[in-house]
């Protein structure tokens, strides 16, 4: 199988448009979670999310004329955009442009979302009401579909390679990441550009997941101390929006241009619960199958992983994932550190778990952990160093990421500093 390493990273999140930006602010403990603005949420029980932070494109805001002209914008949902917008800035930080037909040919795209065009279609059944079928727009159905993302980048940059996308709910990003990753490994393209992109932030959407009793709702006087992953006083997660991107490539490919590599995707586990459309199994089993997977295929043993980023959403299942992974590490859980970043930038849901890859990368890269914000008492059965409000300086060889989404669907990615 040949090698797969990170080439190029691009991200919009809750705290700032661009990667060392949201990452800087991660590391300080800041939070992009705030009331909603972007919509009057006074009839809903949860009344915060975690936005991007919309400006003219300085101080870490997020313009969209500097990823997209108003008319094209106009044409497509907000998860294009944001996914466009991270996109671009992988595949400038990656430096890669190919210049000949075989080049384009073997670079693909594979970028997911958990529910696409969520607010376009909201917004369209009211003109459909209202004004009627002649008042629909021509580009609704293309600027919903999930896998516009991926064809819009394609478009833009001329990558002719697999064209994909990828729909777990919250396992999307790292789902789009592995299956790429494995494209590569196979020999089906040298560069993918893969990760998830999400805009569930409209009435519909928080209304939904309230009506799933998933939100968090107590916190309204406090938004920013909403997302408390493993906390006892956790009451549901917090949405949040935002893309994140990797540029993946075959190891001599890049090393043969001299690209500056982050890291290296050397494991990819998937798994099935098989047992409730929105909860996990209170053993954990799934989860526990998943990174076991993981790890066998990157030929690693718990006791190899240094840290671990959790799905940690701040709902009932953490301590279930908590559970499964003390059970995974036996008595590596002493020298394993594992944080949840939910609790600074929220739940992307489908592009979660591809800037939480990102994350994961960056923590190689600075030999640091992130914190874990909001946890005043975590369960006192745990034994694993869950980096309560302060990132954690160590050494990191080994990195796990953890996503797991509705129906039951897992994903799990090992990452490693890059060896010759």
């Amino acid at each position: 199988m040949r090698r797969v390493v990170v080439t190029g990273l691009g991200m919009v999140s809750p705290l700032a448009c661009g990667v060392e930006e949201t990452w800087k602010r991660l590391l300080d403990g800041q939070s992009g979670i705030g009331p909603i603005t972007r919509f009057d949420a006074s009839r809903l029980a949860t009344t915060y999310a975690a936005e991007i932070p919309f400006g003219d494109g300085r101080g870490g805001s997020f313009n969209p004329d500097d990823w997209m002209d108003a008319k094209e914008r106009r044409k497509v949902d907000d998860f294009i955009l944001y996914g466009m917008a991270a996109a671009t800035q992988a595949v400038k930080d990656s430096g890669w442009e190919p210049q000949d037909d075989e080049g384009r040919e073997r670079t693909g795209v594979m970028i997911g979302s958990g529910i696409g065009g969520l607010q376009s279609i909201a917004e369209t059944a009211v003109v459909l009401k209202e004004r009627g079928p002649r008042r629909v727009s021509p580009f609704f159905i293309p600027g919903a579909l999930i896998n516009l993302v991926s064809g819009q980048v394609s478009i833009r940059f001329g990558f002719k390679g697999p064209n994909h996308a990828v729909v777990t709910a919250c396992s999307t990003g790292a789902h789009a990441i592995g299956d790429a990753a494995r494209l590569i490994a196979l020999g089906d393209a040298d560069v993918m550009v893969a990760g998830g992109a999400e805009s569930p932030l409209c009435e519909i959407g928080v209304a939904g997941f309230n009506a799933c009793k998933a939100l968090s709702t107590r916190r309204g006087d406090d938004p920013q101390s909403a997302s408390r992953p493993w906390d006892e006083d956790r009451d549901g997660f917090v949405m949040g929006e935002g893309a994140g991107v990797v540029i993946l490539e075959e190891y001599d490919h890049a090393r043969a241009r001299g690209a500056k590599i982050y890291a290296e995707v050397v494991g990819y586990g998937l798994s099935g619960d098989a047992y409730h459309i929105t909860a996990p199994a209170e053993d954990g089993d799934g989860g526990f199958r998943s990174m076991s997977a993981a790890l066998k295929n990157a030929g690693l043993t718990p006791a190899d992983v240094d840290y671990i980023n959790a799905h940690g959403t701040s709902t009932m299942a953490d301590t279930v994932e908590l559970g499964a992974v003390e059970r995974l590490l036996g008595d590596a859980v002493k020298t394993a550190t594992m944080s949840s970043t939910k609790s600074s930038v929220g739940h992307l849901l489908g592009a979660a778990g591809a800037v939480e890859a990102i994350f994961c990368i960056l923590a190689l890269r600075d030999q640091v952990a992130p914190a874990t914000l909001n946890l005043d008492t975590p369960p006192d059965w745990a034994r694993l160093d869950l980096a309560a409000k302060a990132p954690v300086r160590r050494k990191i060889d080994i990195v796990l990421s953890n996503s797991f989404g509705f129906g039951g669907t897992n994903a799990s990615l090992v990452m490693r500093r890059v060896a010759d």
